[in-house]
């Protein structure tokens, strides 16, 4: 079957796709990635489709324009499967926020895929695309890539574009991939890489060859070990194949040595204030009169039309984080939450810039589980957001990061370990990373 099949006869029990599109809609052509289909996380523009970000605030809204990492891989030829479900307005660690239903993990459809890019990991994982393009704000790549056993990567803050993605955490925000290969992600990073003038945050940095990449020798390279990312919470399976694959890399030629991040008990509550309060300035311009959901009764005033079209527009963890996001940037708490926040934030890099100084790469669980099971964690969202843990900190500290399958446990989940480098050293995370990965039997789940 065609991946443009694939989508079609999976979708309506796994709902990882809001919109498959006909083959030919976005029909590719010659070039490089001619033979890439590509699935597209709707939060990131499309022009003549929709970008509903997963909420009902945008149900009918169609995208003017193309996002810049986009309409890179369509000039090379690459294929447009369609746009993949998502927590709503990306916040959310498990893609049961969506407005439009949750996405089921294909491994077991009780379980949950991860979030909030839950829609476009599946995808990749039962081969509906060769490479699907999700945003990774605290995690929402990689964990999903470790719940689905696929590649995930988040590049370099400023590495790609983000042109053309709907702002969550303006700070936070990275376009990255899934993929089955190691390769598919290399070629589409490629692609998508490089200076954009239509955003003043991406990077004017000399894109690598990250294909060759996948051939250097790792020999003597030193792997750090962040003693903090090991304790308590993890489960059994999780660190024995996070040990193999440290084993692994020591047999490929690499010394690990142990390093400390001492701020890392700090990552998920430095995230949630941060994030929360750029979340809630950027989410301001969903009111209602420009687009989107409009409220149609009321007493006629501004006031009530701004408050019952985001009533009624957002969901309950949207906003959840847009309350808290405006409580810490409000006066009287500014200083005590947000002002310390970006203090802690700027320790948290020094953090990642002086373990860098003795490594080339940490290693790492990607998730302290496997995936759970759906509904389970819903009502406890400090319980869910503790799945971040050991994500957080990459995208507080804007370094880049990978999730590579390593096996699956007892019951048959996927477990995925992280690699992170310091900034622009995507190359590493493909070198070091073809010597851990296991990938997983994909063809169980045609």
């Amino acid at each position: 079957m065609t991946a443009f099949e694939v989508a079609k006869n999976r979708n309506a029990e796994l709902g990882a796709f809001l919109e498959i599109f006909e083959e030919g809609r976005f029909p590719g052509h010659d070039g490089p990635l001619s033979d890439m289909t590509v699935a597209v996380k709707d939060v990131l523009a499309l022009q003549g489709a929709r970008l509903t970000c997963g909420s009902k605030f945008l149900e009918n809204f169609e995208s003017l324009y193309t996002a810049t990492c986009v309409q890179r891989l369509i000039d090379r030829g690459a294929r447009i499967v369609g746009k993949t479900n998502m927590d709503e307005f990306a916040m959310g660690s498990s893609n049961e926020n969506s407005a439009y239903g949750p996405v089921k993990n294909p491994w077991d459809v009780s379980r949950v895929p991860g979030g909030s890019s839950g829609g476009s990991a599946v995808a990749a994982t039962i081969g509906a695309c060769d490479v699907a393009l999700g945003t990774d704000t605290g995690g929402s790549i990689r964990q999903p890539a470790a719940f689905c056993g696929v590649v995930g990567l988040k590049p370099t803050y400023g590495r790609i574009s983000r042109y053309g993605l709907t702002a969550f955490a303006s700070s936070f925000d990275t376009v990255g991939t899934f993929s089955r290969t190691l390769e598919a992600a290399a070629r589409a990073l490629e692609a998508m890489a490089g200076f954009d003038p239509m955003d003043s945050t991406s990077a004017n940095i000399e894109v690598p060859n990250y294909t060759a990449a996948l051939t250097k020798e790792v020999t003597s390279m030193t792997i750090g070990i962040p003693k903090e990312y090991f304790g308590e919470g993890i489960e059994p399976e999780v660190r024995r194949h996070v040990d193999d694959a440290r084993a692994k890399l020591m047999k490929a030629g690499c010394n690990t040595v142990e390093v400390s991040l001492p701020h890392t008990k700090y990552c998920v509550a430095d995230y949630y204030i941060l994030t929360t309060a750029e979340a809630s300035s950027n989410l301001a311009r969903f009111d209602g009169i420009r687009y989107g959901r409009r409220a149609s009764s009321g007493n006629g005033s501004l006031e009530d039309t701004y408050r019952r079209s985001r009533t009624e527009g957002f969901g309950r963890e949207v906003k959840r984080r847009i309350m808290l996001g405006t409580h810490v940037l409000s006066s009287g708490y500014y200083d005590a939450y947000y002002t310390r926040a970006q203090q802690v934030r700027r320790l948290i890099v020094q953090d990642f810039t002086n373990a860098f100084r003795t490594c080339d790469a940490l290693l790492t669980p990607t998730t302290p589980t496997t995936a759970f099971k759906l509904g389970e964690k819903v009502s406890d969202p400090l319980a869910m957001y503790l799945n971040d843990i050991f994500t957080v900190s990459a995208n507080i500290a804007g370094v880049p990061a990978i999730s590579v399958p390593i096996g699956r446990d007892a019951d048959g989940m996927p477990i995925g370990a992280q690699l992170i480098t310091k900034s622009f050293d995507e190359a590493t995370l493909f070198a070091l990373g073809k010597e851990i990965i296991a990938p997983l039997p994909y063809e169980r789940l045609a």
